[in-house]
């Protein structure tokens, strides 16, 4: 008998009821499970959603739901998916949590219904998603047989549509196979823990399927996902980290596509930071247009302090592509990097950039290009790998952006690239600096070219060469207005915050027309 009984009060065992239920969600897989992920430094589901979202803000959504399966309906608290709405940054969001602990969070009937009921609402409400994944797939026997596919597949005709309408962001945190896998492949963010794995199966189904031993490294590891497939955008080490990165990519987002990003405080221009930043742009871009540099430190040094977030920097090296901010505002910066590949943009180069030109045009983000490339890589691996393809996708991604798109040719810009970094009329202001050179080709290269297939003199060479050098001055572009300003290094981020301003889309505050919002997230 309980104290409240003693006392001649009856307990409501509606209410006793209520709490046993509620208790039994929050215990999850139980103690010892729970144990386990405590000892390898491994946080759970609920942990997780705490360490994300500001502090006490979490609503849960389908707590008390478990498997329509009575055998399992006492082994299944939430149903092994951790739903709900919590606020990140002070702004709304929905979020979506694996509790491996629970029959290794596999997608059922019940935390399927869980998952579509907060992202309706965060689509039509206009809120960002979060899904931390880690999961083992579908569950068996419920996807079993003729109703189980029935029952569990195909009943939301929207459960896999991409439009943009919100950011979505993910993790992938263990194991994610299955849903947890296509939701991070549809996101426009994903971060990876080391020892995480991402694949549409486990590696032990996959060794099954081809009669061979597969790592899990090996099938869906960080490196492959960093570095070859770009299905990641960064890598971490611990849970805590992971959920940092996605606190911090949300932060350059509005919470919906129908609105501008959030603008934190400017920077003050007459600091010392951006004082001594400025002046060292003449230093970190050598003059020698073949030698190396890391541009990354160009867009540190243009950027607001401390603002510069790169995505996907083991992938297509060529090129960085970095959220970042100028003067307070979100921008997306696209830059060639001369120090791989001298900056040629290869085929994961033009994948990159197409991607993130679809996302900073999806929400708002206007961009910015700093240009020094030679051109696209030739060679019979590229053309195997669709690089024709590739480029138009990059050219019509960046045709079809309707936020302000801003260039600056630092050192020189060459035949196509010309165009798909903003050259003619493909941005909306283009600048140079005046050491900037431009044209069809490298005019080493265009001497080879025009002399080929017979033996011309030295001095015939050089006479052609000398020709094709002083035809290649950013100023016979200046005259005819090709290029807005000739500028100094030491004006780039004046300049580029005066032209962020003239840009803004005043008649719809802030907001594009989101051409591409239905662009496929991968190709």
């Amino acid at each position: 008998m309980n104290e409240i009984a003693l006392h001649g009060v009856e307990t409501d065992p509606i209410e006793e009821e209520l709490t046993r239920r509620e208790r039994a969600a929050l215990s999850m897989g139980g103690e010892a499970k729970l144990a386990k992920r405590r000892d390898k430094g491994i946080l759970n589901a609920r942990e997780r959603i705490e360490h994300l979202i500001d502090k006490g803000s979490f609503r849960e959504i389908g707590q008390l739901g478990v498997s329509t399966r009575a055998e399992d309906r006492s082994t299944t608290p939430a149903d092994g998916k951790v739903t709900g709405f919590a606020r990140v940054g002070g702004r709304p969001v929905a979020v979506v949590s694996n509790d491996f602990t629970v029959k290794g969070a596999s997608s059922s009937m019940t935390n399927m219904r869980k998952i579509g009921h907060v992202k309706r609402a965060a689509t039509e409400r206009g809120m960002p998603i979060v899904f931390l994944g880690e999961s083992s797939g579908a569950r068996m026997p419920d996807n079993m047989g003729a109703r189980g596919m029935g029952t569990m597949l195909g009943n939301d005709p929207t459960q896999y549509i991409r439009d943009r309408k919100t950011p979505w962001a993910a993790a992938v945190l263990g194991q994610c196979f299955g849903s947890s896998a296509w939701y991070t492949c549809l996101s426009d963010f994903a971060v990876m823990r080391k020892g995480a794995v991402l694949a549409v199966a486990s590696h032990g189904l996959a060794s099954l399927a081809i009669g061979q031993t597969v790592e899990p490294e090996d099938l869906g590891g960080w490196q492959l996902h960093s570095d070859r497939t770009g299905l990641i955008d960064r890598v971490v080490d611990t849970d805590e980290e992971a959920l940092e990165e996605i606190r911090r990519f949300l932060s350059y987002m509005p919470s919906h596509a129908n609105e501008a990003p959030p603008r934190l405080e400017a920077p003050d221009e007459g600091s010392d930071d951006i004082r001594a930043a400025a002046a060292r742009m003449n230093l970190l871009v050598p003059k020698g247009r073949r030698q190396g540099y890391d541009v990354r430190k160009v867009v540190e040094a243009i950027a607001d302090p401390g603002s510069v977030f790169e995505l996907k920097p083991r992938l297509g090296k060529v090129a960085t592509t970095a959220l970042a901010r100028l003067g307070g505002q979100s921008v997306g910066f696209v830059a060639n990097n001369p120090m791989f590949k001298a900056g040629a943009l290869d085929v994961d180069a033009c994948e990159k950039i197409t991607r993130f030109l679809v996302m900073c045009d999806s929400f708002n983000i206007p961009i910015v290009m700093l240009v020094d490339t030679p051109g696209f890589v030739i060679g019979i691996e590229g053309e195997r790998r669709k690089a024709p393809g590739k480029i138009m996708n990059f050219m019509s991604a960046l045709q079809l952006c309707t936020v302000p798109k801003l260039s600056v040719i630092m050192r020189k810009s060459y035949g196509q690239a010309y165009l798909n970094m903003g050259g003619g009329m493909n941005s909306d202001a283009v600048a140079a600096w005046p050491s900037a050179e431009v044209s069809f080709m490298d005019p080493n290269y265009a001497v080879d070219v025009v002399t080929w297939g017979r033996d011309a003199s030295g001095e015939e060479r050089n006479r052609i060469r000398t020709a094709m050098e002083q035809d290649s001055t950013v100023f016979g572009l200046a005259e005819m207005n090709a290029v807005q300003a000739v500028i100094r290094p030491t004006e780039t981020r004046t300049y580029l915050l005066e032209m962020l301003e003239i840009h803004t889309m005043r008649p719809t505050a802030g907001v594009g027309r989101h051409q591409m919002a239905c662009w496929p997230t991968t190709y």
